[in-house]
């Protein structure tokens, strides 16, 4: 858990120098973004850890709970410790920034998608009296959403991004297997799924979001 707490710090340590910079106006409010929400999710867990005992975690997806339903909102803001929060912080950012090389939009779109698809597929079939909080779900939906982008867009960056993410990520498929104990792996499934949804439909369902009054 240190190294990886070391690496989290490493990597806030780039993202304030890169909004920091001037040569990187361009690139300043994704960034902002997504250190924001990383940021958001760092002191909620310590005030958690620290102050509240835990307290916040009973927030999570209870399935086929209707108390449980308020965790589709509150669980990827959630973790168990900080060495959960530490092994997804690294993920996050590295897909999250893939994605947001397409602009904030669609960063905010696919957010969006794999959130609630992935909660509300592990509030259906998570497993009876359990709690499930995490990003994880996120995770899976950013790698879901680059891997399948590039098959449903076929570009050359987008083949490229997909081919890198396999590279780099590609043994985390079977996060969406049953084969870890103490694993929500229905939140990394539905993350999946949700990540695949936003890339067959994204066009469609960023035309309609425009359309709107």
């Amino acid at each position: 858990m240190p190294d990886e707490i070391s690496h989290v710090l490493d990597l806030f340590s780039s993202l304030t120098l890169a909004i920091a910079s001037p040569s990187a106006t361009a690139f300043t409010a994704p960034l902002q973004v997504l250190g924001a929400f990383i940021l958001t999710l760092w002191v909620l867990e310590l005030v958690d850890s620290l102050l509240l005992q835990g307290h916040l975690n009973r927030l999570g997806i209870r399935p086929r709970r209707w108390i449980g339903l308020r965790g589709i909102v509150f669980a990827p803001l959630l973790h168990g410790n900080l060495g959960h929060l530490a092994a997804n912080t690294i993920p996050l950012v590295v897909l999250g920034w893939l994605i947001m090389l397409n602009g904030l939009n669609t960063f905010l779109t696919v957010t969006a998608i794999a959130w609630v698809i992935s909660g509300i597929g592990t509030w259906l079939f998570g497993g009876s009296n359990t709690n499930h909080i995490g990003a994880s779900g996120l995770v899976f939906g950013y790698f879901g959403y680059l891997l399948l982008r590039g098959y449903f867009d076929r570009s050359f960056s987008a083949l490229l991004i997909a081919v890198l993410v396999g590279l780099l990520y590609g043994s985390m498929i079977w996060g969406i297997l049953p084969i870890h104990r103490g694993k929500s792996w229905q939140s990394h499934l539905f993350g999946f799924l949700g990540g695949g949804v936003a890339a067959r439909y994204l066009p469609e369902l960023q035309n309609a979001l425009t359309q709107m009054p």
